[in-house]
C-alpha cells in the first residue's frame, strides 16, 4: 500500500529510522547510562537507582551469569519479577552478557510456567519470593540449572530493606511457603558478579534479545523471537515519534503495567530509559489508593495503560485532585480504549488520551495516533516510521480505502519467526513478507487505522490475551464435561470476560467444580466469570462450533 500516511505524521517525525546507528538494544541502554549517569532511572517503594547504579548492578549480574554459572551468549534466563528495582537490573544485565530473556507472568498457573519454561530451554530462574511457591511446585518437574530468588525489598537502602521485607512476609502474609534447594539470593548473586570482571559481548541486530510468549495467530502458546535488531527499530520508531514533545533527561513516567508484558517492557522501561528519563515502578497497580498517592507525590509527564486502567483510575477517590499540568503523554493500548473513558480522562486530566496499537510479534508498536491531536479520534493511529501497512483478503488481496480485511504489517520491528514453529512461522507471513496480525482493520485516505473486529476469537482481558483453545482445552479435561465453548463478553472492570458454555456428561457436574479445575490450570485472568450449562452447543455444517451464536446468546 502507498504510505499514504506520511502527510499527516507531525512536524518533525522522519519517514524511516536509520537502524544501523545502533549496534544493539544494549548499545542503546550503555549510551543512556554515560549521558544519564547520575539521574535517577528508577523509583520503587519509596527507593530509587540512577543510571550509574544501574551500570553497576546489571554487570555485577552479567558477571555472575557468565563467571559463576558459565551461561554463554543465547543462552536464557527466565524472569519471574513484578515492577522491581530487581527486574531492569536483571534484564539489563543479562542482555550485556549476551543472555535472551524469557518474561514470565509471575502469576501465571503452573501448567504455563511448566510448559513456557520447558519450550524455551531456560537454564535460569530469577523469580521474587511471593512466587517462589508456585515455581517451586514447577520444578519437581523440570530440569533449572539455578534459581536466584529476591526478596522484594533487596535493592532497597539496609533499614527500609528490612523493613519492606518484614511487612511483606509478615504482616501482608503474601510469601507462601517454598522450598527450593540450591537458590541463591539476588543479593547474594550481585556481591559473587562483583568479584569477578564483567565480560563484553558483541551482539549484532541478528542476535536474539527476548522470548516473549504469546498465542500468536494461531491461539497456541509460542515463544516470539525478538532480536537485537528488531528491539532497537520499535525503540527508535517510538522515540522519532514522540521526539517533538519529549525533553532528554526531562521526562518522568509511570508504569503500573508489568514490565514483564511487550507494551510496557519496550514503551515504558526501554524507550524512557534510552531518553534519560525517570521511571515509578508499581509494584502493585491493584492498589489504586497506593498508586494514586504516589502519582500525587510527584508530578510525572508520560503514563500508559489498558483501558481497564485507566478507567480504575478515573474511579478512585483523590485522583481527580492531582497536579495534571507536566502531564505529556497518556498512552492508551492492549486493548481497545473506549470512547467515555478517553473523554473522562481528558475531562479530568486536561490531556488526551492517544491511542496506539501493536503486538507482541511487532515488539510491539505497529502505529500511533499523533501526540499533536486535540481529543481522541477513536483510530489507532497512522503506522510508525519505516513501517508498511496492508489491508487484505482472505486471498491475499489487498483492499481499498475504508474497505475492512486483515491488518497486515512489515518493518524492522516485526519478529524474526516463532521459537522451534517453522510451520507456525510460515503461517504467520504472506508470501511477501508482511505478518497477519488476525485483526479485522480499515485504513482511511489519511492513513488512520481503525480495528474493527478480531479475526480470531481473541478475548481481551484488562488488555491480556486469553485465548478460547486453551481455555476449553483445560475445561474438557474436567470429569463431567462433554463438551465446552468460551467466548468474550463485556465486563466492566476487564473490558471483557471470559464466559464459558459447557454440555455436562454428569449432571451432578456444579459450576464451582469446573471453576475449581480451572483455578489449577490457568492463570486468575483467563478463568470464567459465569459458567452456563447447555443441551448442547452451536455448530455449523461440519462440526465446527458457531462462538458468534455464542456471543449473540
Amino acid at each position: 500500500m502507498e504510505a499514504i500516511w506520511l502527510p499527516q505524521y507531525p512536524e518533525g517525525v522522519p519517514a524511516q529510522i536509520d537502524i544501523a546507528r545502533y549496534t544493539s538494544l544494549v548499545d542503546i541502554l550503555e549510551r543512556a547510562i554515560v549521558a544519564h549517569r547520575d539521574r535517577i532511572a528508577f523509583e520503587n517503594i519509596g527507593a530509587a537507582l540512577s543510571y550509574g547504579d544501574v551500570d553497576r548492578l546489571s554487570q555485577d549480574f552479567a558477571s555472575y551469569l557468565q563467571n559463576r554459572l558459565g551461561l554463554s551468549k543465547g543462552d536464557r534466563i527466565a524472569l519471574m519479577l513484578p515492577n522491581l528495582l530487581q527486574y531492569p537490573v536483571a534484564m539489563f544485565g543479562a542482555l550485556r552478557a549476551g543472555i535472551v530473556i524469557v518474561n514470565l507472568n509471575p502469576m501465571a498457573a503452573e501448567r504455563e510456567l511448566r510448559e513456557q519454561l520447558e519450550d524455551s530451554g531456560a537454564r535460569v530462574v530469577v523469580v521474587a519470593e511471593p512466587y517462589a511457591h508456585t515455581l517451586s511446585r514447577v520444578l519437581e518437574h523440570i530440569d533449572i540449572e539455578q534459581v536466584i530468588t529476591t526478596s522484594i525489598g533487596d535493592l532497597q537502602p539496609l533499614g527500609r530493606r528490612i523493613m519492606v521485607n518484614a511487612r511483606v512476609r509478615h504482616l501482608m502474609r503474601a510469601v507462601p511457603a517454598w522450598r527450593i534447594r540450591g537458590h541463591v539470593p539476588f543479593r547474594v548473586a550481585l556481591a559473587r558478579g562483583h568479584s569477578q570482571p564483567f565480560n563484553r559481548c558483541v551482539l549484532t541486530h541478528a542476535d536474539l534479545a527476548f522470548l516473549q510468549y504469546t498465542g500468536g495467530t494461531t491461539g497456541a502458546p509460542m515463544g516470539v523471537e525478538l532480536s537485537h535488531g528488531n528491539m532497537v527499530a520499535n525503540v527508535m520508531q517510538a522515540r522519532a515519534w514522540i521526539a517533538p514533545w519529549a525533553e532528554e533527561g526531562r521526562e518522568r513516567i509511570l508504569t503500573a503495567l508489568p514490565l514483564h508484558h511487550i507494551f510496557a517492557l519496550t514503551a515504558n522501561c526501554l524507550v524512557f530509559f534510552s531518553l534519560g528519563a525517570e521511571n515509578a515502578l508499581i509494584a502493585n497497580p491493584r492498589d489504586r489508593a497506593g498508586m494514586v498517592k504516589e502519582m500525587a507525590r510527584r508530578r510525572f509527564t508520560a503514563i500508559t495503560g489498558v483501558n481497564t486502567l485507566f478507567s480504575r483510575l478515573l474511579n478512585t477517590p483523590g485522583f481527580g485532585d492531582i497536579d495534571f499540568s507536566e502531564l505529556k503523554f497518556t498512552l492508551g493500548g492492549g486493548a481497545a480504549v473506549q470512547a467515555a473513558v478517553a473523554n473522562q480522562w481528558q475531562s479530568v486530566t486536561g490531556r488526551a488520551l492517544t491511542e496506539a496499537y501493536g503486538l507482541t510479534e511487532a515488539a510491539p508498536a505497529v502505529a500511533m495516533n499523533p501526540l499533536s491531536a486535540p481529543e481522541y479520534n477513536g483510530s489507532v493511529g497512522l503506522p510508525l516510521p519505516s513501517t508498511e501497512v496492508s489491508i487484505r483478503e482472505d486471498n491475499g488481496r489487498e483492499v481499498g480505502i475504508d474497505t475492512a480485511g486483515e491488518l497486515c504489517v512489515r518493518g524492522p520491528q516485526v519478529m524474526r519467526g516463532y521459537w522451534r514453529r517453522p510451520d507456525a512461522t510460515r503461517a504467520a507471513f504472506t508470501e511477501d513478507g508482511f505478518l497477519r496480525t488476525g485483526d479485522i482493520a480499515t485504513i482511511d485516505a489519511e492513513g488512520f487505522i481503525r480495528i474493527i473486529d478480531r479475526l480470531k476469537d481473541v478475548i481481551i482481558v484488562s488488555g491480556l490475551n486469553v485465548y478460547p483453545n486453551e481455555v476449553e482445552s483445560v475445561v474438557i479435561q474436567c470429569d463431567g464435561v462433554r463438551e465446552c465453548a468460551c467466548v468474550g463478553v463485556p465486563h466492566a472492570d476487564t473490558d471483557e470476560a471470559v464466559k464459558l458454555y459447557v454440555v455436562r456428561a454428569d449432571e451432578s457436574l456444579t459450576a464451582e467444580r469446573i471453576l475449581a479445575f480451572c483455578e489449577q490450570q490457568l492463570s486468575r485472568y483467563k478463568l470464567p466469570r459465569s459458567i452456563v450449562f447447555v443441551e448442547e452447543l452451536p455448530k455449523s455444517d461440519v462440526g465446527k462450533v458457531l462462538r458468534k451464536q455464542l456471543r449473540e446468546h
